[in-house]
Order: C-alpha cells, then structure tokens, then sequence
C-alpha cells in the first residue's frame, strides 16, 4: 500500500526477513515493521516513501496530497532526504501539497521548540510549497483558542471531511509511549469530538502545546511511526509485542488506513515479533 517494495527494487536494496522460532512466529507483527541498519538509510528510504506517497495521490481522484508532520528528529531527517527525493515530480507538484502538523508547542516560531519553525528554517526552504498550503498554528494565541483556530484550518483545508484525512501522518514515539502531544494516562487520550486539542499540562515541557486527537490519528489513509535509538527499544518491545493499551502510540490503529514502523537497529533492538530487515547492497 506504501508503493514501498517498488522503490527498493529501484535502490538496489536487499530485503532479508529476519527469521524466529516457530513459537515467536506465530503472533504477526502489527503492521509492517521494517528495520534498518542506521538512521541515515532509515531516513532516505523514508524520504523516497513519502516522493513516492506524493506522487500517487497527485495522481488519484483528489489531487493533492495531505502530509502531517511530526517534530524531534524528523526534522533534520527529513530536511537531509525529502528535497531530493520528491525533486523529480518538479516544483508544480508542490503547490498540490497540503502540510500540517501533528503537534506544536504553544512557542512563538522563532523559538527553539517550534516544530513549525524548525521546519520552516531546514526544510521548507527548500521545498516549493505555498505558504497558504502549510497550515500553522496562531502562537499568539491562548491555548484553547490557538487550537480551536488550527481545527478551522484544517477544516477548511480537508472540506468534505468530517474528520481530516490525510494522506500520510509521519509520527514519532516517546521513551513514554507518547505520540503527537497525547501522553500515557492523560483525559485527552477519551476525546472523540474534538480534532484538534490544547494541553495546558504536558509532562514534557513545554506545558501549553496543541495536538491532533485520536479520531484524526486513526482517520488517516497511512501512518508511519518512525523511531531510532536504543532509548525507543523498550518500549517499542510494549507497543509491538505487549501490545500495551495503556501507550498512546499503540492506540493508533488506523480504520481503514496502513500502519508502518520504520526503525533502526537500535531500537528494534529487544524485539521478537517477525520484521523486514533492510540493508544496502
């Protein structure tokens, strides 16, 4: 569904599958888990997922493609790869492109912690979008009303959509089990109404942050959790093996969309359940 076997072919990149005893064998892993040998090939193969995620719904009834963003290390991940893997659709292509983000923190985009600024700095300085097609929250903003006026964005971005779909959700995982802004054992994770919440009590600084909720998580035509590290293994180990309720990740389960884990070896580390093993020749 991620158009994704096509592209390793094209890379010259050998897919192994990781091989366990009958035992372990037997519960399918949730998903599609793939592993690679460093976060650097972790993040081109990444980038050409989502190039070649782009260039199919360019082409599909809706024509246009619908990309929420998380923050941390995608940053610099996807500012190294993603430019030149989506340059061969040419420049036209990105006035179709529709980007938003998963989570922000309540900062002004100047400051260090805006995921929005960051971006804005590495990477969308390099990528044609429009500035009216990259939806941003209003930093100036009270909490709550910053967030009431990112879901009159994404409303008006997504008509016809009573919950937003997008595209694809590029989202990462915290040691925690956290995922957008939406933390382990916190009342936002019961939100069904809402498609965009504020925090005013994140655990992680900053406390006043805006997030997608669940029922947008769970709207969206694909998902990648994408997770590197040694710090990520054990509780990856709870989301895709224990397969623990309680972990905000492991409540993202698309309804119709796909779900992937892209990983690196360090943090696939503990795992047992079956995963695709990708190396470069």
């Amino acid at each position: 569904r991620f158009g994704w076997k096509r592209s390793r072919r094209r890379a010259g990149v050998r897919r192994q599958r990781h091989r366990l005893p009958a035992a372990a064998m037997a519960a399918p892993a949730p998903g599609l888990i793939s592993v690679f040998s460093s976060a650097q090939e972790l993040g081109a193969s990444l980038a050409q997922l989502v190039a070649q995620r782009a260039a199919s719904c360019l082409e599909g009834n809706r024509g246009r493609f619908a990309l929420g963003l998380s923050g941390g290390s995608l940053v610099s991940m996807l500012a190294r790869d993603l430019p030149a893997a989506a340059a061969p659709a040419g420049p036209d292509s990105f006035a179709r492109w529709t980007l938003g983000f998963c989570d922000e923190r309540l900062v002004p985009f100047e400051h260090a912690e805006s995921t929005y600024g960051l971006y804005r700095t590495h990477l969308l300085s390099k990528l044609p979008i429009p500035d009216s097609q990259v939806l941003t929250i209003n930093p100036a903003l009270p909490v709550e009303d910053a967030a009431e006026d990112y879901a009159r964005k994404l409303s008006q971005a997504f008509q016809g959509d009573s919950v937003p779909v997008f595209d694809l959700l590029i989202l990462g995982v915290g040691p925690d089990g956290h995922t957008c802004s939406l933390f382990p054992g916190h009342p936002l994770l019961q939100e069904q109404e809402k498609i965009v919440a504020p925090i005013s009590d994140s655990p992680k600084p900053p406390p006043q942050r805006v997030t997608l909720t669940l029922p947008v998580l769970n709207a969206a035509q694909s998902v990648i959790f994408v997770a590197t590290g040694e710090g990520k293994a054990a509780v990856l180990k709870r989301i895709l093996e224990d397969k623990d309720p309680a972990l905000p990740a492991a409540m993202v389960q698309p309804r119709t969309g796909a779900l992937c884990w892209f990983l690196d070896e360090a943090a696939a580390r503990l795992l047992s359940v079956p995963f695709e093993k990708h190396s470069t020749l």
